[in-house]
């Protein structure tokens, strides 16, 4: 839709509520009435000062584009979110324009809705001038600011010190896919219930049920849920987000997990022993090169892998494969049934490094996509667990990703592959890691992949601000301060002391907590129902104690910040009259300034070209709303202009991690397909 209609639509509206509330009426709105009218007067200044700013982003961030045929960059993605803003507050403007004058209008909740839409709109006005600063002072066509700029610096001053509640309110996800908010909206009120019981010591019923009470009353009164999640991702540690995201790995929702996806005749998981590996080089395979097991931060130690295939091949069931199993003994699988038909070797092998943010999951977590990629490429895949951080930063996970690379590559015929084609694949950290693994063989001599599929990708792990970096503010996936936790977790610079045993998850810890989770996810399903039923029923109007803090916060809100009591003094020069919305509390957010961040093996957006330059294809899917949005384009430009082999697809309305939810929305499992063809590419 055209912007000028969209403005101009939403001025209308406005008018048509301003002046059907100010009209003379015998409707006992009263105060509602005047929140509406100032709410909806704020919405039409926010949007005439809007108006111009996104038409001078639609006039050059073509100029940001990989190319003319993949449309998509973070300032698109600014104007995007703004967009989606709009029609949500013209939506409920345009209902109750004609629906005030009903009996069962309920004017408190609507009242609500719009305020908490005009909060959010402030926010990313604020958000859009921050990237205009971005726009004026960066190289053309350049997405981020120059290293040792002060406009990084104040992006995490402004995040530090701006309120992201109404974010993950009422608002929560307006940016993605329908399909996805009540999951959202799920995530969301089990995280906070979850960081309510944190730390308390409960026995699993009792959590439970604390937690069922808990998540009811996160349900009832959005704000009070977006003031929770604002509060979690600003002040709570490492500990507390590798838990929580682990409990992906307990055993009841890897079995709903594994029942929904597609199934496999080979499921193991193996232990590779550290013992050096003499690899044929790439130059001449005559001659080999010694690769060292993995020895960062405290010795050579073993590497964990699973083993996934659809279907049995000859070498999976042998007794030298069986003898890495990692359960001893080892289990018997329906691979060993007499009626399953063993295939010969498949000429492909897929090797896959999960995502996590380098701090959490497994495999484990990421099966029902690797299952259904098994299925439809016909293709073993095997899967590196790699040692977590903050107990095993870097370089002890990409030491382990080389080693199972250059074991896999050795021992190809026990996995059911004769390797003639050889593809890495993974998402988020794991694309990080495909790309570094790649880089790291190219400077041992060895063999490289014959292709890279990687999805939403971290190429550049500093804090340097972009216009999708900016996303992170209302991201309920990568808030910055978690982001910055898991990068400083990555470069070693947040924890006293590495152990090797703290590198691997402990199931048992996992487990306790599953019923915190799973009754979470029980109330959170209720509510999807409610909310189909009927739109805004989580409003709660008829609490007293709800309303009131609303209007408490609503006021604290829009009041101009007391610099004598201590508030947040913005170095952001704003227009005149206005500021963006103050949190209460400010977050504390760690720079990420270690060297090691800048180092190529950890950022490679930043390697020289003489690393980059030998890479097989890179094939990178990216989400148009994802947070690390410019990190996939900047790195498939700069492979592009070196003359290296890449492609860039960026798919609509999606998170970061959409490839978790494939089975979840018919816009996921689109967006898997579009993975799988990638990798189809690859090996045909």
């Amino acid at each position: 839709m055209d912007y000028k209609v969209v403005f101009t639509t939403l001025d209308t509206v406005c008018e048509d509520i301003i002046s059907n509330m100010c009209a003379p009426s015998d409707m006992p709105y009263g105060a509602v009435a005047t929140r509406l009218v100032t709410c909806m007067k704020e919405i039409q200044e926010h949007g005439r000062v809007l108006e111009p700013v996104v038409a001078g982003f639609i006039s050059v961030f073509h100029h940001y584009d990989f190319d003319a045929q993949t449309p998509g960059n973070g300032y698109r993605t600014l104007v995007k979110v703004l967009q989606s803003c709009l029609f949500h507050i013209i939506h409920k403007g345009r209902y109750i324009a004609s629906n005030c004058n009903s009996a069962f209008f309920r004017a408190e909740h609507n009242a609500s809705e719009m305020e908490a839409y005009c909060n959010a709109l402030c926010q990313l006005r604020a958000l859009l001038h921050l990237a205009q600063q971005l726009l004026n002072d960066n190289v053309r066509g350049e997405l981020y600011s120059l290293p040792h700029t002060d406009l990084s610096r104040q992006f995490v001053q402004e995040y530090s010190s701006m309120h992201k509640a109404c974010f993950y309110g009422r608002c929560l996800g307006f940016q993605f896919s329908p399909a996805l908010r009540p999951l959202l909206q799920t995530v969301v009120i089990s995280m906070v219930s979850y960081g309510e019981m944190y730390g308390k010591q409960q026995p699993g019923l009792g959590m439970a049920a604390l937690s069922l009470l808990t998540s009811a009353k996160y349900v009832i009164d959005p704000e009070l849920r977006g003031a929770e999640f604002e509060r979690i991702t600003q002040n709570l540690d490492m500990h507390f987000w590798k838990s929580f995201w682990n409990l992906t790995e307990s055993g009841l929702l890897t079995g709903f997990s594994r029942m929904a996806s597609s199934p496999v005749q080979v499921n193991v998981t193996l232990t590779l022993p550290p013992v050096t590996l003499h690899v044929p080089l790439a130059a001449d395979p005559r001659l080999t090169t010694t690769v060292s097991p993995p020895v960062a931060h405290w010795g050579p130690g073993p590497v964990h892998v699973r083993l996934i295939s659809c279907e049995l091949r000859e070498g999976q069931d042998s007794e030298e494969l069986l003898s890495f199993s990692r359960e001893d003994p080892p289990s018997i699988s329906v691979s060993q049934l007499p009626w399953v038909q063993k295939q010969p070797l498949s000429p492909w092998l897929l090797i896959h490094f999960h995502g996590g943010g380098f701090v959490a999951q497994t495999s484990k977590s990421h099966e029902n996509y690797l299952r259904t990629w098994s299925k439809e490429l016909n293709v073993p895949i095997v899967s590196v667990d790699y040692s977590l951080s903050p107990e095993a930063p870097f370089p002890r996970a990409l030491e382990e990703c080389f080693y199972a690379y250059c074991w896999a590559l050795q021992h190809c015929h026990l996995l059911g592959s004769t390797a003639d084609r050889v593809c890495l694949a993974g998402d988020s950290a794991g694309g990080n890691l495909c790309i570094t693994v790649s880089m790291k063989a190219l400077s041992n001599g060895v063999r490289v992949p014959d292709g890279i599929m990687t999805a939403y990708p971290a190429t550049l792990l500093t804090t340097d601000a972009s216009p999708s970096r900016l996303l992170t503010l209302i991201d309920p996936f990568l808030p910055l301060g978690v982001l910055t936790k898991c990068v400083n977790a990555y470069a070693g610079t947040d924890w006293g002391t590495v152990h090797p045993t703290m590198g691997r998850h402990s199931v048992s810890s996992l487990r306790r907590n599953t019923a915190v989770l799973l009754s979470d996810l029980t109330q959170g399903a209720s509510n999807w129902i409610s909310s189909f039923l009927e739109p805004g029923r989580t409003s709660g109007p008829g609490s007293p104690t709800s309303t009131m803090r609303r209007t408490q916060s609503n006021v604290t809100l829009r009041t101009a910040p007391d610099v004598s009591a201590g508030h947040h003094r913005s170095h952001v020069g704003y227009p005149e009259g206005f500021q963006p919305l103050r949190s209460e509390c400010q977050a504390f957010v760690s720079l990420t300034s270690c060297p090691i961040i800048r180092n190529p093996f950890v950022s490679p957006l930043l390697a020289p070209n003489n690393l980059l330059r030998g890479l097989p294809p890179v094939h990178i899917v990216a989400s148009a709303l994802d947070a690390l949005l410019d990190d996939s384009v900047m790195f498939a430009r700069k492979l592009r202009d070196m003359g290296q082999p890449v492609s860039l697809t960026v798919v609509e309305d999606l998170p970061h991690g959409f490839l978790s939810l494939s089975q979840l929305a018919k816009e996921t499992e689109v967006a898997s397909s579009v993975c799988v063809e990638e990798l189809r590419k690859i090996f045909q």
